[in-house]
């Protein structure tokens, strides 16, 4: 491991970190299990891959990013009233899914899977939020970099999977069938082996 190299464009980069939010750890990764990225690859947050820019293996990091640096301020029109006929199973409303607080996964006008909070329930329709979970939310990281390595040709052409993380190719793309893996993550590369 060469403790020199910096974080930089296409470099690999693997953090353990603690994220806080309002005051409760919302996500974290251990040394043991780091989170690991190509930087400038649009994988994470461009704030938080600006905050660790020049950083090398064994530096500690703490910094805050405001909603708008993070995932956004919510938007109303993400509040979508739906009809409950829409969480029908075999001609069966699914009640027990349709709980204030549950997130459930569905697939938008495009085809995308997205996600979705119950945020009320009455007669007829559920309220859905699709906002981000994290929106309006300031997140709060510290962590360490655990290591600075050179990109392989894959990795900078766009094959990111390393098993943990946010991982695309391109935004909303997947990229765990092409690493031999299967994929249960609408995009976001929880890799199982296949």
């Amino acid at each position: 491991m060469n403790l020199n190299m910096k974080i930089e464009k296409e470099k690999v980069v693997a953090l353990s970190y603690t994220l806080t939010v309002d005051g409760k750890v919302a996500d974290s990764a251990s040394a043991e299990q780091p989170l690991e990225y190509t930087h400038g690859k649009g994988m994470l947050l461009p704030k938080f891959e600006a905050e660790l820019e020049g950083k090398a293996a064994g530096d500690d990091f703490a910094f805050t990013l405001s909603p708008e640096e993070g995932y956004g301020v919510a938007d109303p029109a993400m509040r979508i009233p739906l009809p409950k006929a829409a969480f029908s199973q075999n001609g069966q409303v699914r009640e027990d899914l349709l709980v204030p607080g549950t997130v459930i996964p569905m697939v938008d006008n495009n085809g995308n899977l997205v996600q979705g909070c119950v945020i009320s329930v009455d007669e007829q329709n559920v309220l859905m939020d699709f906002n981000h979970p994290m929106a309006d939310k300031t997140l709060h990281f510290t962590g360490r970099v655990e290591s600075v390595r050179e990109a392989t040709e894959e990795e900078k052409n766009g094959h990111c999977c390393h098993g943990k993380g946010h991982c695309h190719k391109e935004e909303g793309e997947c990229c765990c069938k092409d690493e031999g893996k299967d994929c249960d993550c609408g995009g976001n590369c929880d890799c199982k082996d296949r």
